[in-house]
């Protein structure tokens, strides 16, 4: 068993964000991306609104990141997973979002959402073993083909000590 450290950070500053913004580009084109090209995406398309950042790490090294932004009336919206492919297969976007539910959960969320492509069969395969089912559009994301959706489980305070 992998032991997977997850710690929240700014998302601006990660540099996770870059590599997983150059991994999108490339496999939507079916080509390796550039610099150039990467530099006006972020400045042009990519939104910045992302309030909740984890990062998984391991023995020190980031292996992925994964984000959440709130859409009102209890719902947050997954966005920006993320694993290096070193690191891919071993448990990093499980426990991601696994510490993300919770986070979640502590800030008074009860339905996550998500859109993803429909060449990134990983992230669905993930999404469906994680319990999110796929539902009608819900936003009007350009390159979105798959809406996910998962109530989460409501929060509930540590039963009281028995007293003896």
């Amino acid at each position: 068993m992998t032991n997977w450290t997850v710690t929240a950070t700014d998302a601006a500053r990660s540099p996770l964000n870059r590599e997983y913004n150059a991994e999108m580009i490339s496999r939507y084109w079916g080509r390796p991306t550039h610099d150039a090209e990467i530099d006006a995406y972020e400045r042009d398309e990519q939104d910045h609104d992302v309030p909740v950042f984890l990062v998984v790490s391991r023995d020190g090294e980031e292996a992925g990141c994964l984000g959440m932004r709130f859409l009102g009336d209890g719902v947050g919206e997954l966005t920006r997973m993320f694993v290096r492919s070193a690191f891919r297969g071993q448990g990093a976007a499980s426990a991601l979002l696994t510490a993300m539910e919770t986070e979640a959960a502590e800030r008074g969320i009860t339905t996550l959402r998500l859109d993803t492509r429909g060449d990134l069969v990983e992230a669905r395969s993930l999404y469906a073993k994680h319990g999110f089912v796929e539902i009608g559009r819900y936003n009007d994301a350009e390159y979105a083909d798959h809406w996910f959706e998962k109530t989460l489980k409501r929060l509930t305070s540590s039963p009281p000590l028995a007293m003896s």
